[in-house]
């Protein structure tokens, strides 16, 4: 899955980017205070995505 697919989907549910590191961007769902790292790779594999929706605890990207 394309990265920015997947970081759309995180706005979309009200996640926020709370900073950016070298290799990753972290990304905070306010609701619930979780927070979860992104790669910077243009291509993520959809299991990584799934995981990353599920420690955000949001619906996983159809």
């Amino acid at each position: 899955m394309k990265r920015l697919v997947l970081i759309k989907h995180l706005e979309r549910h009200g996640c926020v980017l709370m900073r950016e590191g070298g290799n990753h961007a972290i990304y905070l769902n306010p609701a619930n205070k979780k927070r979860t790292a992104v790669g910077r790779h243009r291509e993520l594999a959809d299991l990584l995505c799934d995981k990353i929706c599920k420690q955000l605890d949001i619906p996983p990207v159809k």
